[in-house]
C-alpha cells in the first residue's frame, strides 16, 4: 500500500514478501519505473516513510509490536514506535532518531526544482505528542560514491511548532498548516519552509471550529490507513486547499443532529466569509452515512459523498451559489471512488487509501457539455456554462458547441441571459491572464445577485475575520493571496467594472448625442467641435472630443479585425454608425479611467492596449455568435435583398439577432459596424408590415442609411411596396431623412420633402417680415394667391442665405411650388403636364 507521495511525484509504497519480509519501494510517475529501496527481515507495520531529494537517505517510522504482542511477551521496556534514518546509497548505516511510545511521522523537505544536489537534507518529525521538529542532516561522499551521514553524534534539531491539535503538509509548496486551540475558537497558522534552510510563520487566521484536543489529526503526512481510521472517529475531518489564483479554503465536515442530513463548511479565507451547507439525503441506512470527502481541483473544491452527491464549489467566485455545481444521482457517480477514505495530496490528485490507488482528477468537457444540454434548472445551466467558459481553455470546438446551445435555449433561461453571460465570461477568460490583478477589475458575470435556490441544499453565509499575513518580498501564492485580501478590504464588488456606470453616462449624454448626430451629418468634425464649444453643455468640448477621437481610432482597428481577418460569411457592412461609435468611445473612456485608478503601475500605454483588446474581443465575440448561427442555418452572404420573403432559417437568425441586441442594450455595450443594417434587412424580409413597424417604433429595429437607401432603390412602386416605403420614410429621423429621401422618386416622397423643407425654412425665419421677393417662377402663370405668397416668402428666405438642404440643390422654393401643384391636381383627378 502507498506510504507517501513526495514533491517530485515519486510514490513510496510497501509490500510483504514471501518470507513475510517488509519491503519498501519507489515508483516514478514520469518514467513508470519501480525501484527497490530497503527490506526489513520481519513483518512490520510501517506508519510513515520519506526519502530525500538525492535518494541517499530514507526515514522510516514503524510499530514494533501490537498491544496484544506486548502483553503476551511482557515487553514493557521496549518502545512501541521506532523511527530510523537509513543510508541507502548504498545501504549502509542505520541511525535511530526516536524510540518512543507515541506515534511519529517523518517527512523530508525538498528544494526548488532544478536545484543542484545538496550535501544537506532536512527532515521533519511530527510527534503524536503534538509537536513538530526539524533535523539537519549533513552527508559526505566517500570512496566508490558512498554517501554517509557526516556526524556520528546527535543530529542538530530545531523545534518548529508545538501544542498543535491538527496539521496538514503541503508537499508541492513545502508548507505546514496547523491548528492550535485558543479559548473557545481555533487558530489556523502556516509555516513556510524555504530553500535557504529557513522557515517562518507566515499566516494566522481565527476559525470558529471546535477541535478535539485529545488526539492529533494529521493530513498528508504519509498514509497509514489503519491508524487514520482510528483517529478519524475521534478528530475533525478538516483539510486546507490552495489555488494558483491565491485562493485559500478550509473545508471541514460537521456533525448534524438530524438523521439523513449532512453538513459541511467551506471557509473562503481569501474572501472573508464562510459558507455552511446542509444537504438532505435520500433515504438510506444510518450505517451508510459517512463523512464528506474533499478534493482539490484548483478552480473548484469538491465535497463528495459517494452514492449521494458531488458538490463542486467555485473557489475564485464563491459569492453566488449558482456558480457551483451540485450533482446528484448518476451525475455524481465516480466509479473508481466509492468510499470516503480518500485524500487530495495536491491539486487535481486523489489518493484512495483503502485501495492504495492514486488518481489524477479533472473535469470532463464533453460530460460538462452533455450536462449543460440536459439540465432543466437555471442554477445548473449557469454553473455548467460558467465552468465551461472559465475553467476550460477556449477551443474553437467548445465555443461552437456553447454558441449552439445558447441559440437553442434563449427562451428557456428565465433568470439570466445566456448571451450576456457568454460575452462577459469569455471576455474575462481572454483578458485576465494578460495582466496581474486584472481579474479583480473586470466583470466575470452579468448577474448582480442570485435569488434562486439549489434543490436539496441550504446555505448559510457568515462573515469571518481576514487572515493576517506576515511576509516580505514573497512571490507566487502568498503575493496573490495578499492581493485578494487587499481587494476584500477595499470592498471588492466595487472594484469590478460595471456597465451601470456606462449606462448612467450614456443616458446623461442623450441630449448631447442627438446634437452630435445632427452635427456630424452636416459638418466636418472640426466645425462640429466649434459648434459644441458655443453651447452651454454639461460636458465640456474636450470631453466629447476625446470620446469621438477614441471612437474613430478604435473603429479603424476593429474594422480591420472584423472585416479583413475573418472570412466574410456574415454580410456586415463597413458603415459608420455614429451612435455606436459614441457608445464605444464612452466605453473606452470609462474603462480607461477605471483601470487607471487601480493599475497605475502598469502604465498608460499598456492600459490603452488592454482597453483596445477588450473592446475588440467584445465585438469579435458578437461577430463570432453571428458567424456560427449564420453557418448553422446555412445562410449565404448575399442574402441582403428585398425581392423575396425570408426563409425559416432567416427568421431564426433574426430572432437571435434581436436577442443579441437585447443583451447588448442590457449591458450597454456597442455592436459591430453593420449590425443594425443587417438586422433591419432581415426584419424587412421576415416580418409582416405591422410587426416590422411595431419593432421600429419600439427601438428593436433601427433605421440605417445603408438599408433604407437599398430598400428605396431596389423595391419597385407597387401598392404594397409604396405602403412599406411610405411607412419607413415617415419614421426616418430628420437628419437621416434629408439624406435618403431623394433616393425615392415618388409624388408622396416629394410632398414629404416639400413639407419638411417649408417647415425648416419657417422655423429658421421665425417672425421676421419679408420684403418684396424676386423668385425664380414656373414657366406658366399660377393664379393661386396662397401658393404665390408662400413661394415668394420662401424665395426671399433663400435669398437671405438660409438653405437647410444645401446638399440637395433641387430642393428649393420652385420645387415646393411644383410639388404643391402636382399634389393638388392629383387630388382633383387632373393631369399635370
Amino acid at each position: 500500500y502507498v506510504l507517501n507521495v513526495e514533491r517530485n511525484g515519486k510514490i513510496i509504497y510497501t509490500w510483504k514478501g514471501n518470507q513475510r519480509n517488509t519491503h519498501i519501494g519507489l515508483y516514478d510517475l514520469q518514467t513508470k519505473q519501480n525501484e527497490h529501496l530497503y527490506m526489513f527481515e520481519k513483518n512490520l507495520h510501517i506508519i510513515s516513510c520519506s526519502i530525500n531529494n538525492e535518494r541517499t537517505l530514507l526515514a522510516v517510522s514503524f510499530c514494533q509490536y501490537t498491544e496484544e504482542e506486548r502483553a503476551s511477551q511482557l515487553l514493557q521496556s521496549v518502545s512501541k514506535y521506532l523511527t530510523l534514518l537509513i543510508e541507502i546509497h548504498p545501504i549502509n548505516n542505520v541511525r535511530v532518531l526516536k524510540a518512543v511510545d507515541s506515534c511519529v511521522r517523518v517527512q523530508f523537505l525538498y528544494p526548488v526544482e532544478g536545484r543542484n544536489a545538496s550535501r544537506e537534507s532536512r527532515l521533519l518529525l511530527v510527534s503524536e505528542d503534538k509537536y513538530v521538529e526539524q533535523f539537519d542532516i549533513h552527508v559526505v561522499a566517500e570512496e566508490e560514491h558512498k554517501v554517509v551521514i557526516q556526524k556520528s553524534g546527535q543530529l542538530p534539531r530545531a523545534k518548529v511548532v508545538d501544542d498543535l491539535v491538527w496539521a496538514q503538509w503541503d508537499m508541492m509548496e513545502q508548507r505546514l498548516f496547523y491548528i492550535v486551540p485558543k479559548e473557545s475558537k481555533s487558530t489556523l497558522r502556516c509555516v513556510q519552509f524555504y530553500p535557504d534552510e529557513n522557515f517562518n510563520s507566515i499566516l494566522e487566521s481565527h476559525l470558529d471550529i471546535a477541535v478535539n484536543d485529545t488526539q492529533l489529526k494529521l493530513v498528508n503526512f504519509g498514509y497509514d490507513y489503519c491508524q487514520d481510521q482510528d483517529v478519524a472517529f475521534k478528530s475533525l475531518n478538516l483539510q486546507v486547499f490552495t489555488s494558483k489564483a491565491g485562493g485559500l479554503c478550509v473545508c471541514c465536515s460537521l456533525v448534524s443532529d438530524i438523521p439523513h442530513e449532512v453538513m459541511y463548511s467551506i471557509y473562503f479565507l481569501h474572501k472573508g466569509y464562510n459558507k455552511t451547507f446542509t444537504v438532505s439525503l435520500e433515504k438510506t441506512e444510518s450505517h451508510q452515512l459517512k463523512e464528506v470527502a474533499f478534493m482539490n481541483l484548483d478552480y473548484y473544491v469538491a465535497a463528495y459523498l459517494p452514492g449521494q452527491f458531488l458538490h463542486l464549489l467555485n473557489i475564485q467566485h464563491p459569492d453566488l451559489l449558482c456558480y457551483s455545481l451540485f450533482l446528484t444521482g448518476e451525475d455524481a457517480r465516480i466509479d473508481t471512488l466509492q468510499n470516503c477514505s480518500i485524500r487530495s495530496p495536491w491539486a487535481s490528485a486523489v489518493l484512495d487509501r483503502g485501495a492504495g490507488s492514486l488518481y489524477s482528477v479533472s473535469l470532463s468537457d464533453s460530460a460538462l457539455l452533455q450536462f449543460l444540454q440536459e439540465s432543466k434548472r437555471d442554477c445548473e445551466r449557469l454553473a455548467a456554462l460558467h465552468c465551461a467558459l472559465l475553467y476550460f481553455q477556449h477551443t474553437e470546438d467548445l465555443e461552437i458547441q456553447i454558441i449552439r446551445w445558447i441559440s437553442e435555449n434563449l427562451s428557456t433561461c428565465h433568470s439570466f441571459d445566456p448571451i450576456q453571460e457568454f460575452i462577459i465570461a469569455s471576455l474575462y477568460c481572454r483578458m485576465c491572464p494578460e495582466t496581474q490583478n486584472l481579474d479583480k477589475l473586470l466583470p466575470y458575470t452579468s448577474l448582480h445577485d442570485w435569488i434562486g435556490v439549489v434543490p436539496g441544499v441550504m446555505c448559510a453565509t457568515d462573515i469571518i475575520s481576514l487572515p493576517v499575513l506576515e511576509f516580505q518580498n514573497s512571490k507566487g501564492f502568498w503575493e496573490k493571496l495578499n492581493s485578494n485580501l487587499e481587494s476584500v478590504k477595499y470592498a471588492e464588488p466595487h472594484l469590478h467594472y460595471h456597465s451601470n456606470v456606462l449606462r448612467r453616462e450614456w443616458r446623461n449624454l442623450s441630449e448631447e448625442v442627438r446634437n452630435i448626430l445632427f452635427g456630424l451629418l452636416f459638418c466636418s468634425f472640426g466645425d462640429f467641435c466649434l459648434f459644441t464649444n458655443q453651447r452651454e453643455e454639461r460636458r465640456t468640448t474636450a470631453y466629447l472630443r476625446n470620446i469621438f477621437e477614441n471612437a474613430k481610432k478604435y473603429v479603424l482597428v476593429l474594422i480591420v479585425a472584423l472585416f479583413v481577418s475573418e472570412a466574410r460569411l456574415v454580410p456586415l457592412f463597413e458603415e459608420e454608425d455614429y451612435q455606436q461609435q459614441l457608445l464605444m468611445g464612452l466605453m473606452v473612456a470609462q474603462l480607461k479611467d477605471h483601470l487607471m485608478r487601480h493599475l497605475q503601475y502598469v502604465g498608460r500605454k499598456k492600459i490603452d492596449q488592454i482597453v483596445l483588446d477588450y473592446v475588440a474581443n467584445l465585438l469579435n465575440l458578437v461577430h463570432r455568435i453571428m458567424k456560427e448561427v449564420w453557418r448553422r442555418y446555412q445562410l449565404h452572404s448575399c442574402i441582403f435583398c428585398f425581392d423575396k420573403r425570408g426563409s425559416a432559417g432567416e427568421f431564426a437568425v433574426f430572432h437571435i439577432m434581436s436577442r443579441i441586441l437585447e443583451a447588448a442594450n442590457g449591458m450597454c455595450m456597442p455592436l459591430p459596424p453593420g449590425f443594425h443594417t443587417l438586422h433591419l434587412g432581415l426584419g424587412v424580409r421576415c416580418l409582416p408590415l405591422h410587426t416590422l413597424l411595431h419593432y421600429i417604433d419600439n427601438g428593436v429595429l433601427q433605421l440605417t442609411e445603408t438599408c433604407v437607401r437599398k430598400l428605396l432603390k431596389d423595391l419597385d412602386d407597387t401598392e404594397q411596396n409604396e405602403k412599406l416605403k411610405f411607412s419607413i420614410v415617415m419614421r426616418l429621423p430628420e437628419a437621416l431623412g434629408q439624406k435618403v429621401r431623394q433616393c425615392w422618386n415618388h409624388p408622396i416622397n416629394a410632398n414629404l420633402i416639400a413639407r419638411k423643407y417649408v417647415k425648416l425654412l419657417l422655423e429658421k425665419l421665425g417672425n421676421r417680415q419679408c420684403s418684396r421677393p424676386v423668385p425664380e417662377r414656373l414657366s406658366f402663370p399660377v393664379e393661386f394667391l396662397p401658393l404665390n405668397y408662400l413661394t415668394n416668402m420662401l424665395a426671399e428666405i433663400e435669398n437671405q442665405g438660409v438653405h437647410p438642404y444645401e446638399k440637395q440643390d433641387h430642393v428649393n422654393a420652385r420645387f415646393v411650388e411644383e410639388t404643391a401643384l402636382k399634389h393638388t391636381m392629383t387630388l382633383l383627378g387632373l393631369k399635370y403636364s
